[in-house]
């Protein structure tokens, strides 16, 4: 498969692939055009017969920085409920690839990037990396499955702290918590361990794990939709409303928001 996308590479490294998120100067942030070309990318590479997929961000300082907060912020209800449907069809593509995935994280993954990651089978991750839905603090809730998959990554109670605080966590809280499987010191040891880690698994039956990842999928897939589409729901509903604005407006103003006026 060749890779004729603006937005996103992909290289066949000896059956392995590895798509990267290519907007570095906007720390790969997500907009309406990557998640476009992710949906063809993944509906592409799901024809294939990879040992695995590796999916990163270029360069040295974020995975995926959460959505492009400057396209989100004019949106209507309607456009808003579009914009995340877009987005869990690409996080729903994740999961639906019949071979193991891992999300290669260096630096940030925020909001939609770390909602990608979750969609994954793994997260590995270099010492620099940084997790967080920070949405609340935008007077929003995650779009793209973050409500879905964050619980069942690390339990209730847990999920819901991270939800509610929007706070950020390091890479070894993130190990400690569950989230991150294996973790290395920096971006170059990280994609040698996911190449190292694929090519193990490359060694047992393809149809046995595809076959298991359809069972662990299926047997939670309708309490997952339901999930998905409160999500969406719910996402689209804050759109426009007082502190939608004022959160989306002190963030592009780099202030803090003051959501008691």
């Amino acid at each position: 498969m060749k890779s004729n996308f603006e937005t996103l590479s992909f290289e066949n490294e000896d059956g392995i692939g590895v798509l990267k998120v290519n907007r570095p100067t906007k720390l790969n942030a997500l907009n309406i055009q990557v998640l476009r070309e992710l949906k063809q990318c993944l509906t592409d590479i799901g024809m294939y017969d990879y040992q695995g997929l590796i999916v990163t961000g270029e360069g040295d300082k974020a995975f995926i920085a959460g959505a492009d907060i400057a396209q989100m912020r004019p949106m209507t209800v309607g456009e808003a409920s579009a914009f995340s449907e877009l987005g869990q069809q690409v996080t729903l593509l994740f999961e639906a690839l019949p071979f193991p995935t891992i999300a290669a994280v260096n630096g940030f993954a925020l909001g939609g990037g770390f909602e990608i990651a979750l969609s994954c089978d793994f997260i590995f991750a270099s010492a620099n990396a940084v997790f967080g839905l920070p949405e609340v603090k935008l007077g929003l809730i995650p779009g793209f499955g973050g409500t879905v998959r964050l619980e069942r990554a690390v339990g209730l109670h847990r999920a819901r702290e991270l939800l509610f605080s929007g706070r950020s966590v390091s890479c070894d809280e993130a190990q400690r918590l569950g989230i991150v499987l294996e973790s290395y010191p920096t971006k170059t040891g990280l994609m040698e361990g996911c190449r190292k880690w694929l090519g193990l698994a490359s060694q047992n039956s393809p149809s046995a794990i595809a076959r298991a990842k359809h069972a662990l999928r299926t047997s939670r897939e309708e309490l997952v939709d339901l999930g998905l589409t409160l999500e969406r729901e719910e996402f689209g509903n804050l759109f426009q409303t007082p502190e939608m604005v004022e959160g989306t407006d002190a963030f592009l103003e780099k202030r803090k928001p003051n959501f008691r006026q």
